[in-house]
């Protein structure tokens, strides 16, 4: 099994930065990628960013393309998400995810493990 555990959440104001981190235990070993998503309450949870473990390879929603980054250090078995110039609409719990197979990285069932979230707030 695999534990992940997120930090680096808080509240910003709008135009501002943040860099949440995620970092992986356990069975690292069967990780290929490992995704950002987030949920909003009352919305669904969505994949804002992911990140192939050996490839590098990222990938990112359409909303956040621009703004955010993932990266890696594999000699951590961490993976981070720069969000800057964030936006009201980025407000929501942001959970970090580590998958084995799947295609479609910003799919929330192409991962098996999750960490418990971090709260992203950002006002005006």
């Amino acid at each position: 099994q695999v534990q992940l555990v997120e930090s680096g959440g808080g509240s910003v104001q709008a135009g501002g930065s943040l860099r949440l981190s995620c970092t992986a235990s356990g069975r690292t070993y069967g990780i290929n990628y490992m995704g950002w998503f987030r949920q909003a309450p009352g919305k669904e949870r969505e994949g804002v960013a992911a990140i192939g473990s050996r490839s590098g390879m990222t990938t990112y929603a359409g909303s956040v393309k621009g703004r955010f980054t993932v990266s890696q250090d594999n000699a951590k078995n961490t993976v981070y998400l720069q969000m800057n110039s964030l936006k009201l609409e980025d407000t929501g719990m942001y959970y970090c995810a580590s998958g084995r197979t799947g295609d479609f990285w910003l799919d929330r069932y192409s991962y098996n493990n999750w960490g418990q979230g971090t709260q992203v707030t950002v006002s005006s």
